[in-house]
Parts: structure tokens; sequence; C-alpha cells
């Protein structure tokens, strides 16, 4: 991360992933298509979060919302197993607490 920061990555720094996460939340980007990097295999990008008034039980309350979009190969993966991720990035981000492990 700090070669990153540094802006002193290398070519072979951006070899070998299979998956990249691309956020434009940080210069304004409200939403946008992620296009995969070959030989990669799935992009998730993510704009910039925003309150947004929810319905609740039936009530209105503000919910901090944040755009996500998943582009993949779907020569590589299904299309419901990607549907099945994004909800559970989506579920884990909206409550962060399912990562911790119980004893």
């Amino acid at each position: 991360a700090a070669k990153a920061r540094e802006r002193k990555l290398s070519p072979a720094d951006f070899q070998g992933g299979t998956f990249t996460i691309s956020n434009l939340g940080g210069i304004g980007g409200t939403s946008f298509t992620p296009i995969v990097n070959w030989p990669e295999v799935a992009i998730l990008g993510m704009s910039r979060s925003r309150q947004q008034l929810m319905i609740v039980n039936g009530e209105p309350q503000p919910r901090l919302m944040l755009p996500l979009s998943l582009s993949y190969d779907h020569r590589v993966i299904n299309g419901a197993d990607a549907a099945r991720f994004i909800v559970k990035i989506s579920g884990l981000l909206a409550d962060p607490s399912q990562l911790l492990i119980e004893s």
C-alpha cells in the first residue's frame, strides 16, 4: 500500500491478480461500470456514499448508501453466483459485525 500511495508501483506489481476493487467515490463518482482488466475475471466498482431516506418498518429513516457495481467474465463466473456475491458483500457492508468470529 505504501508503494501505491508513493506512486512507486512497477508493472510487475500489477501482475497476477484475478480481482480488482476500484473506488471512484473519493473523486466524486456517483456511479460507473468498471471494465474487467484481462486476465482478471472480475472487478468491483464503488462510488460515493451518500445519505438516502429508506423505509424501514414503515418509517422513513436516513441510511448511508454505497453504490456498488460488479463486472465479471461470464465465461468464468456464473451470473447467479455473481448476484449472490454482491448480495453478500452488501450485507457485510451494512452490518460489519457479521465479520466478527464468535467463540
